[in-house]
């Protein structure tokens, strides 16, 4: 059994979901203003949020700024379990793929498809916790229910709001981690003259925690402006239609489509319109991903090392076990 499992890839896993885990919690607040100025489309020609800042004031006003963290659970177990099967998946087809194709390292189009397969693994998995925490955030602040009775509102099938679009996005980590990796391979490869030879029981090559997060920030920046309109289109397709119940009848309803969001959008706002909120967007995300990966790279000596230990218990084990 434990020779079994892919080690590495569950070393991979883990650094990666709980740098998932704190990184989503450190930047929660900042999340739930860009995603609700994200989700609001503007009618007959009025705003409610002129900019992100009109978010927090708002929430300061009422005086519910504790409900900038509403979802929070919801959105970390989304971010822990998303992290875990991505990294878990990227780094086993990338390590299946170089076992197949007999390759020393994985090409930028052979990285992009594994990345891209990878990501469609996690959406499949994460996408109701996804549109539940959408839903959450872009409640009227003090209102936001549940993950059980959030997922309970309608059909279960509206669980899966805006798969396809999510499933297109699986571009936005292609093409971050592509990046990252390969800027993290030519850094790496100046480094190896100075590196003592692998052997099974080496940690992997990791960055220090300033170059990761210096190459997080850039490679998460060109997959954000690359694909932001769609993530505005699937922002507001799970958003939530309950921030002025009185004024529902006045207010426009979030389409449930990519098509319609593309016309709403288009309709109300006009080309800029797609990149509404792009700055925000970029802040939140770089700082994200770039404090997911270098926490990700920080610890993943020590949980290799834990792996190990693991590994080792597993193995002594089941050979007492065997001899009984």
């Amino acid at each position: 059994m434990a020779d079994g499992l892919d080690w590495e890839s569950l070393t991979e896993a883990t650094s990666g979901a709980v740098g998932a885990l704190v990184s989503t919690t450190v930047l929660y607040p900042l999340d739930t203003c860009k995603t609700k100025y994200q989700a609001e489309v503007q009618s007959h020609g009025q705003r409610k949020y002129r900019n992100l800042s009109d978010v927090l004031w708002e929430a300061i006003s009422k005086r519910q700024f504790l409900s900038l963290y509403q979802g929070l659970g919801t959105k970390n177990l989304q971010s822990f379990i998303s992290q875990f099967v991505y990294f878990y998946s990227y780094s086993y087809l990338k390590r299946l793929y170089l076992r197949k194709s007999g390759a020393r390292s994985v090409g930028t189009k052979a990285n992009l498809v594994v990345a891209a397969a990878a990501g469609a693994c996690t959406v499949v998995v994460t996408q109701p916790l996804d549109t539940a925490s959408s839903k959450m955030q872009t409640s009227a602040f003090g209102k936001s229910k549940g993950l059980w009775e959030t997922l309970s509102e309608g059909y279960w099938s509206e669980a899966y709001d805006g798969l396809g679009i999510s499933l297109l996005l699986t571009a936005n980590p292609a093409i971050q981690y592509t990046v990252f990796d390969q800027l993290k391979h030519r850094l790496l490869r100046r480094q190896s003259s100075n590196v003592l030879p692998a052997n099974i029981e080496s940690s992997p090559a990791a960055l220090s925690a300033s170059t990761a997060f210096v190459l997080g920030a850039i490679s998460k920046s060109v997959a954000t402006i690359l694909t932001y309109p769609a993530i505005r289109c699937k922002v507001m397709i799970q958003s939530a239609n309950t921030e002025d119940e009185s004024k529902s009848d006045t207010q426009p309803k979030h389409p449930k489509t990519m098509v319609g969001a593309l016309s709403s959008v288009w309709r109300r706002e006009g080309f800029p319109g797609f990149f509404k909120g792009l700055q925000a967007q970029i802040l939140k995300t770089v700082l994200s991903s770039a404090l997911l990966l270098m926490i990700k790279e920080k610890i993943s000596k020590s949980t290799w090392v834990a792996m190990l230990a693991l590994r080792r218990f597993l193995l002594v084990s089941q050979k007492r076990i065997k001899s009984h």
